[in-house]
C-alpha cells in the first residue's frame, strides 16, 4: 500500500507559485489551519483561490489573504475579511463573487467531469455579465462552467491511512466536494486511524480521491 502520510512541510511543497488552490471550510470552520500556516510561512504567491469565503484576517484562509498570496479569489462571501475588500477595491486582487449554491455546483461539475450547468440564479444581476444565457420552458438561465484546481487542501475529523474520511458538522460543506475536483488532494486530519477502524457505512468521502494526509504531530 502506498504511504499517503506526509509532513506539513512536505504538503506545503506541493503548492507552487501560480497554481489554483481549493480550500475547504465554511467561515474557517473545517479549514486546514496547519496547512494554511505552512503556506503562509512558505510565502507562495500569485495563486488563484477557490473557497466558500475568505475567512477572517487572523483565521482560516484569511491569513493568506492578509499575506497577499492571491492574484484572484473565487468565493461566495468575503464580508468577514476586510483585507479582501481592500485588495478588491484597490485592484490589487481580482475577486469573483459567486452565489454559494452556484459555487458548490461548479465544483461538483469539475469533480464529476461535467461541462457545466444552467441556473436561474444571477439573472438580472452582474453575475450574468459575459455568460451564455438560454431560455428553457420560457424561463431564462445562465450557463455556469465547472471549477477545478491544481491542489485542494481539506480538513477531516477522522481519516484512515487510505484517506477515507469522516467530517464533523460544518466540515461536511465544501470539503467532500472539493476532494473530487483537484489534481492533488491533501487532507489535514484531526485524527488518523488504521485501515478498517472506520465502518464503511460511516465513510463520507472515499480515500480514492486523496493523495496525501497530514495529521497527528507530523
Amino acid at each position: 500500500m502506498v504511504n499517503k502520510i506526509i509532513s506539513v512541510k512536505e504538503a506545503a511543497e506541493k503548492v507552487q507559485d501560480g497554481m489554483t488552490l481549493m480550500v475547504g471550510g465554511f467561515l474557517a470552520n473545517g479549514t486546514p489551519e496547519r496547512l494554511i500556516d505552512a503556506l503562509v510561512e512558505k510565502n507562495v504567491k500569485n495563486l488563484t483561490l477557490i473557497c466558500n469565503d475568505t475567512g477572517f484576517p487572523d483565521k482560516g484562509i484569511g491569513k493568506m489573504v492578509v499575506n497577499k498570496q492571491f492574484k484572484k479569489m473565487i468565493a461566495s462571501h468575503v464580508g468577514t475579511n476586510p483585507e479582501t475588500a481592500n485588495q478588491m477595491n484597490s485592484g490589487e486582487t481580482e475577486v469573483v463573487l459567486t452565489p454559494q449554491g452556484t459555487l458548490a455546483e461548479k465544483v461538483r461539475c469539475g469533480g464529476n467531469g461535467l461541462g457545466g450547468f444552467y441556473t436561474p440564479t444571477g439573472i438580472g444581476t452582474e453575475a450574468e455579465i459575459g455568460k451564455e444565457k438560454k431560455v428553457i420552458d420560457g424561463k431564462e438561465y445562465i450557463f455556469e462552467t465547472p471549477l477545478r484546481a491544481d491542489v485542494a487542501i481539506l480538513r477531516a475529523s477522522i481519516a484512515d491511512k487510505k484517506g477515507n474520511m469522516i467530517f464533523n458538522k460544518t466540515m461536511k460543506n465544501f470539503n467532500p466536494l472539493m476532494a473530487t475536483a483537484a489534481d492533488i488532494v491533501i487532507v489535514e486530519a484531526d485524527k488518523i486511524v488504521e485501515i478498517g477502524e472506520i465502518d464503511p457505512e460511516d465513510v463520507m468521502c472515499s480515500g480514492i480521491f486523496v493523495d496525501y494526509i497530514v495529521g497527528g504531530d507530523r
